[in-house]
Order: structure tokens, then C-alpha cells, then sequence
């Protein structure tokens, strides 16, 4: 049993930081002062023991029939009392017994106590209480004081619950209802009972009031609203009273309510809400509120101030649960200013159709591969004629790009194919053009283009704050948006300056973000490159999120320098990156050096192209120079020759090792011991060039996971590789299941995990010798 004491008689309750005003620089509402007194009316709170609100128990039980005018003596005459153990049932209409035999063979209605008392004097029974019924008293004997008290509040409170329902379902004057709601609102504030149950219970009963009576005055719902606001501060609004104060929020946006009594309510449900998808009416009400505040006179200047109340003054949001409820309830809301437009279209995939990036089947057409073409101006006419009637909500200019079904051969075994390797379709190929077709052209209504810049402008101010921005990249990785979202030129237009607030972030988490969440699925650097559905600016924003990598030197581990990413370049990209390259993009230049170095391009004609597309421009010249002597000097270190076996001096470090490499030929090296040196991950950029390397000892070094990540890639028929005390984690020793030859491999007193180590033992085949020791994995 919980059992709290109370706090000294007259002290007054700190007010709660979600009760405080939003911010007193807000304009005001029409008609209303932000300075003027908070319409919420102060908490009550009684003193002494708390109590939980008891549902069943076990209590003995004796009933006394008897006139009332003898009440006294039968008291006093202990020879006429028998008591019986029950075990008793608080339910919402009555008292009932677990076993109905004897005293309690029949339930006690609510309705028929008429008094519920204490027995305190002197030749009373010890710890009773007295229920009054018609004909008799029922007395209930406790264990302890502390359970008799206890008893009675959770009876009283049962009892007069019990009364407000029977009130309130029937109502006949609002003023005599009014006065009504206020009373239970301060029983629960001053109950000393202590349970979540006490302030739900009103807020039920006025949620249910208000549903089943539709025809209140604005005034009656301001009044309502005013009353039941203590209890708000402490607890979630049921799904009826979320639809009650939606109502309010559209059609009073510049109430003084929604300021004073909603902006409490709204931070508690950001701050504590753990799942919107099981109250998804909270996340409704939440999403009103903030389209109230935009109706206010300082409109997106209000919900500024809002997110920044909730982020909080420092750097750092006290408050987890803040954006990851921001973004469900900016994602909900983006989502329904296109749902009209969606459901429009014929065989318009769902949305979570569309977040799997694959089609469901149609009743209406067959379950082939779509595709987004251009149509001829005769098709779209005859489409503009037969749709007319039903698009009249949303208005498509002649050059839509239609959704054309493919029936060709080739698609279709293309689909078999991808549905036997269980792949899915990629969305930002479904959205796809070729340079001369127009993009989709989507004009919403004035309403839907409101709340899309309302919400547009929220996730570009939860990208401002640097504490929210890996977690908010990492929430819209995944591209939760539906297609037609995404092919909104508004929308990705104004999206771009969240994306650019991630490309310009220095940490690795925030910008690897911007590449797909998956193998085959594309990612928003895709999106935004050259020749992507959201690409207006020649590739000036893909440029820039290559480049966060170089400026900040992160050669190993990011997506920059590895032969992955170059390769997909190379495949997909390779005409934008020459075409920005000719513009003199230094990004793109060093991007097609690396293409040549690494010899990502096969084709002899398009290396020529990449080489004249450098010597055209001053800075590509300079750097294709300096890429001819790295090659020159490449030849001379991998030409035959050379020792077979090399150990590097104790403490030498990364500059040591270069310039040693760079003195002669190593051709010949296989085996190579940095054991004890002070090398770090970024010698890998020097080892990946050793052709004949089989053997590499990096013992008690600070070599790390992103440069076992650039030698998987490179040396793929090293054999053996002690890893003995380094600082790699599973992070780095998973890319170690590339390297097919490895035959020993060390990583005592490593990072290892158990699951790691297993799945490179399924994954290496010739591995025999391993040392787990003083890992997790031993």
C-alpha cells in the first residue's frame, strides 16, 4: 500500500514547468491579455496520509437491522453483533462480496448508502466504519486504522463518483451542470487518495457529457474547458475530450484557451507520450494546437517560441520524448495535406505501401511494375476529360506525369527476378524522369498548403537545434514521406534546408543519415543529386553533402572514399558528376580522380572523357597531375622488389610509415608487424597499396574501426591479422566478413561481441585459428 505524508498546512504547490504560460512575448488573442491572470483556477490539496484507491479487500462484515430511534443501544450491545470475514469488491455500481453467503449474500447498490462514517467514540468497535442503508447499518471492521481509513475514502469516493454519473448523464440546466463539473474537479484535487483512476474518472465522465451533447455554446465550451483544467496538468485527455478540444482549437483558434489551458496539456502529451499509435487522438489534438498557434497574429513566430519552450534554454532537451513526438505528429500532418490528392489518384499505393517501396495488388488493375512517364498531349487531354469530375478538389495542370502500367516482357521477368530475391522496388526510381519530362505539378488547397508550411517550417527549426539533429536525421532516413509528397516541388524545395542543416553537420552520425537506411534502398542523397526528383540546383546541395566528408578528413569509415560509393556514383551519377566537374565543382573533380585511381571505370573511352573533362578546367588539370604522380609513385612502391618482411620500429607513427613506404619498392612485402607503434587508422591509406601484403600484425595499437573497413575493401587476400589489443569494435570487425582468405585472426582483448564473432565465423570459411580471449565473445 502506498502511504505518503503530507506536506505542512497552507504551503502552496510550486507551479509545474508544463503549467507555466508558453511565453509572455506571445500576441495576444483577440479581445484577451497574455499578461491577464491564467483562467486555470489553483490546485487543491488536503493534508495528512495519502491513500491508494482500494478496488477489493478483505474486511469483516456485520449488519445490523434495526429502527433508527435504537441505533445508540444496539451499538452498546456487543452479545447481538456477529461478524464474517468476506472479501469485498469496489465495482462502479455497487459493494459485492467474492463469496455471496450470509451478510453480503446480496451487493450493496451506491445508491442505497446513505451515509458512509468513522465510529470513534468511546464503546465502539475498534477500527469500523458505518454504512448507512435503509432498515439497517452495515459495519466494517479493518485490521488497522490506516486500512479502515482507507476503506472509507475509497467508498466515499466510489460512492459520489457514482452520484456525478447519474448527474451529469442527464443534464437539464448547463448552469446547475457547470457548477456540478466544478464540484468533482475539486473532490479529485482534494481527495486524499492517491491514484491515476481519481483524475481520470472526471475527466471521463465530462468527455462523455460532451459527446453526447453537441449543441453547447462557445461559451459553455470555454467554460467547461476552464473547469476541468487542473486535472489536465497531471494527466492525458480521453480520446472524446481530444475530439471536443480539436473542435475547439479549429473553430477558436484565437481563443484564450488554447494559450492558457491547451499549452500545458500539449507539453505533458510531448514530453511523456510514449506510443501515438495507441492514442493516435493525442497526437490529433497536439497537431490543432499548433495549426491555433499559426492562426495567431505572429503566426510561425508563436510556434517558434512553442518548440522552444519545449527544447528548453540549454543546450540540451531534459526531455527525450520531445522530438521523436514533434516529428510522428509533423509526419502525420504532412501526410493528410496530401491524402486527399492520394486518394484521388486511381491505384494510388497506401502509405505504408509506400514506405515498404513495393505495390500491393489492385482489384482495379493488374499488379505490375509502375512507372512515371510524360505522357502525349492527346493522352492527357483524353485523361483531363474523364477525370474532371473527379479531381475537382485538387487541381493538376496538362503536364501531371501519369501512371502509366508497363506490360512488357522484359518488366515483367524483371519483377519475377525481384520477387524471387525478395528485393523491393526503389522509390526514387518510381519517381524517376528523364531531363525532358516535366515533374509532377500538385496545387493543394488553401487549407492543405497552410498546414504544409506550418509543419514544413516546424522540421526546419527542430534541424536548428545541433542536440535534436542526429536523432531527427536518423528519424527521416528512412524518407517517411508518400511519393507524391516527394514529387511536390514546394515540398522538396523547403525539405532542402532540413537536408542542407545535415549535410553541413560535421558528425558522422548526422550526415551518413542522408545515404539509404538499407542496402537498395535510395536515401535523400540521392534524391537531391543531379538528375533526382528534388534536384533544382545543378547539384549544388549533393556536392555540398559530399564535401562534409572531405573538410572534415573522414577518410575512413564515411561513404566518401570507398569503392561502394564510387561505384554507385559511377553507375548512376557519372554524367552529373563530369557535367559539375566541367563547371569547376572542386568536389566533383576530386570525385572523378578517385573514380581513375581506384579504377572504379572499366571503359577506356569514358576514362578518356573523365581525363579531357579534368584538363578542361584549371583546378581539375592541377589535380589530375597530382593524381599522375601518386600513380608514379604507386608503380614504384608495388614494382617487384623489395624485403619479404618488414617490422616497423616501437613508437613510430603514421608520418613514419609513409615515409618509409614512400623510400623504395615493396612489391614483395607479405608480411608487415606495426606491434607496439603509435599508427592509428589512417596508415590504412598507405597499407591498401602493398600488393603481396598476407600478413599484418597490428598489436597494442590505435588502429581502428574505420580502417579494418578500408582494408576489407582493398586487401582482400590478406591471411593473417592480429588485431590484439586495439580499440575495434564490432563496428569495424564485421567488414572483416569480406576478406574470404583470412585464415587466423586475433582479437584478444578487443571489442567483440558474442553475436559479432559468430557471424564471422559463419562468413569466413578458411578461418582456423581465432583468439577470443578476455573478449565477450570467450
Amino acid at each position: 500500500m502506498d502511504r505518503t505524508g503530507g506536506s505542512g498546512g497552507g504551503s502552496d504547490r510550486t507551479q509545474p514547468e508544463e503549467s507555466k504560460p508558453l511565453l509572455g512575448e506571445m500576441s495576444a488573442p483577440e479581445g484577451n491579455k497574455m499578461g491577464a491572470a491564467p483562467c486555470r483556477r489553483a490546485l487543491l490539496h488536503c493534508n495528512g496520509m495519502r491513500y491508494k484507491l482500494l478496488q477489493e479487500g478483505d474486511i469483516q462484515v456485520c449488519v445490523i437491522r434495526h429502527p433508527r430511534t435504537f441505533l445508540s443501544k444496539i451499538l452498546t450491545s456487543k452479545f447481538l453483533r456477529r461478524w464474517e470475514p468476506h472479501h469485498l469488491t469496489l465495482a462502479d455500481n455497487s459493494v459485492a462480496s467474492a463469496t455471496p453467503t450470509g451478510y453480503m449474500e446480496n451487493s450493496i447498490s451506491y445508491s442505497a448508502i446513505e451515509d458512509v462514517q468513522l465510529l470513534s467514540w468511546e464503546n465502539a468497535p475498534k477500527y469500523c466504519l458505518q454504512l448507512t442503508i435503509p432498515g439497517g447499518t452495515v459495519l466494517l471492521q479493518a485490521a488497522n486504522s490506516y486500512l479502515r481509513d482507507q476503506w472509507f475514502h475509497s467508498l466515499q469516493w466510489k460512492k459520489k463518483i457514482y452520484k456525478y454519473k447519474k448527474v451529469l448523464s442527464n443534464p437539464s440546466r448547463w448552469e446547475v451542470v457547470l457548477k456540478e463539473i466544478r464540484t468533482l474537479v475539486d473532490m479529485a484535487l482534494t481527495s486524499p487518495l492517491q491514484d491515476d483512476s481519481i483524475h481520470q474518472a472526471p475527466l471521463e465522465i465530462v468527455s462523455k457529457l460532451l459527446s453526447e451533447n453537441n449543441n453547447l455554446t462557445t461559451q459553455d465550451h470555454e467554460s467547461i474547458i476552464v473547469a476541468i483544467a487542473p486535472l489536465l496538468e497531471n494527466n492525458h485527455p480521453p480520446p472524446d475530450l481530444c475530439e471536443f478540444f480539436c473542435k475547439h482549437c479549429r473553430e477558436r483558434p484565437r481563443s484564450m484557451v488554447v494559450i492558457e489551458v491547451f499549452t500545458p496539456v500539449v507539453q505533458r502529451i510531448l514530453k511523456h507520450n510514449m506510443d501515438f499509435g495507441k492514442c493516435p487522438r493525442l497526437r490529433l489534438f497536439t497537431q490543432e494546437y499548433i495549426l491555433a498557434l499559426n492562426e495567431l497574429n505572429a503566426g510561425m513566430e508563436v510556434v517558434k517560441k512553442f518548440i522552444h519552450s519545449m527544447h528548453g534554454p540549454t543546450g540540451q532537451c531534459p526531455h527525450p520524448r520531445v522530438l521523436p513526438n514533434l516529428v510522428a505528429v509533423c509526419l502525420a500532418a504532412i501526410y493528410s495535406c496530401y491524402e486527399e490528392f492520394i486518394n484521388s489518384r486511381d491505384n494510388s499505393p497506401s502509405l505504408k505501401e509506400i514506405r515498404n517501396g513495393c505495390q500491393q495488388q489492385c482489384d482495379r488493375k493488374p499488379n505490375l511494375p509502375l512507372r512515371l512517364l510524360h505522357t502525349s498531349p492527346d493522352l492527357v487531354s483524353q485523361e483531363a476529360t474523364l477525370t474532371e469530375s473527379r479531381l475537382k478538389p485538387v487541381i493538376v495542370t496538362s503536364n501531371e506525369i501519369h501512371v502509366e502500367v508497363e506490360r512488357n516482357n522484359t518488366a515483367n521477368q524483371k519483377m519475377t527476378a525481384n520477387v524471387g530475391n525478395d528485393s523491393e522496388p526503389n522509390l526514387i526510381d518510381c519517381l524517376m524522369v528523364s531531363p525532358t519530362c516535366s515533374t509532377m505539378s500538385i496545387e493543394l488547397s488553401a487549407q492543405a498548403d497552410r498546414i504544409l508550411g506550418c509543419y514544413v517550417e516546424i522540421l526546419k527549426m527542430l534541424s536548428d537545434y545541433d542536440d535534436w539533429r542526429p536523432a531527427l536525421a536518423s528519424l527521416l532516413q528512412p524518407i517517411p514521406f508518400p511519393k507524391e509528397a516527394l514529387a511536390h516541388e514546394k515540398f522538396t524545395k523547403e525539405l532542402k534546408y532540413v537536408i542542407q542543416r545535415f549535410a553541413e553537420d560535421p558528425r558522422q552520425e548526422v550526415h551518413s543519415c542522408l545515404l539509404s537506411v538499407r542496402a537498395g534502398k535510395d536515401g535523400w542523397f540521392q534524391l537531391y543529386s543531379p538528375g533526382g526528383v528534388a534536384c533544382d540546383d545543378d547539384g549544388e546541395l549533393f556536392a555540398s553533402m559530399v564535401r562534409v566528408c572531405n573538410n572534415v578528413h573522414i577518410l575512413m569509415g564515411s561513404c566518401y572514399k570507398t569503392k561502394k560509393f564510387l561505384l554507385s556514383l559511377a553507375e548512376n551519377k557519372l554524367g552529373p558528376c563530369m557535367l559539375l566537374a566541367l563547371r569547376g565543382n572542386q568536389t566533383m573533380v576530386e570525385i572523378l580522380c578517385l573514380m581513375l585511381e581506384y579504377n572504379i571505370i572499366d571503359n577506356n573511352d569514358t576514362q578518356l572523357q573523365i581525363i579531357s573533362t579534368l584538363e578542361s578546367t584549371d583546378v581539375g588539370k592541377r589535380m589530375y597531375e597530382q593524381l599522375c604522380d601518386r600513380q608514379r609513385e604507386l608503380k614504384e612502391l608495388q614494382r617487384k622488389g623489395g624485403p619479404t618482411r618488414l617490422t616497423l620500429p616501437s613508437k613510430s607513427t603514421d608520418a613514419d610509415l609513409a615515409r618509409l613506404l614512400s623510400s623504395g619498392s615493396f612489391g614483395n612485402l607479405e608480411n608487415l608487424s606495426l606491434a607496439f607503434t603509435n599508427v592509428t587508422s589512417a596508415c590504412a591509406e598507405h597499407l591498401i597499396k602493398l600488393p603481396s601484403l598476407k600478413q599484418l600484425n597490428l598489436w597494442s595499437t590505435q588502429f581502428g574501426d574505420a580502417g579494418l573497413r578500408l582494408l576489407s575493401e582493398h586487401l582482400t587476400m590478406l591471411q593473417v591479422l592480429n588485431l590484439c589489443e586495439t580499440p575495434v569494435t564490432d563496428a569495424g570487425l564485421l567488414a572483416l566478413s569480406s576478406m574470404k582468405s583470412l585464415c587466423s585472426l586475433n582479437m584478444n582483448s578487443t571489442k567483440l561481441s558474442a553475436d559479432t564473432y559468430e557471424d564471422l565465423k559463419a562468413k569466413l570459411p578458411n578461418l582456423k585459428e581465432v583468439d577470443v580471449r578476455y573478449t565477450e565473445a570467450w
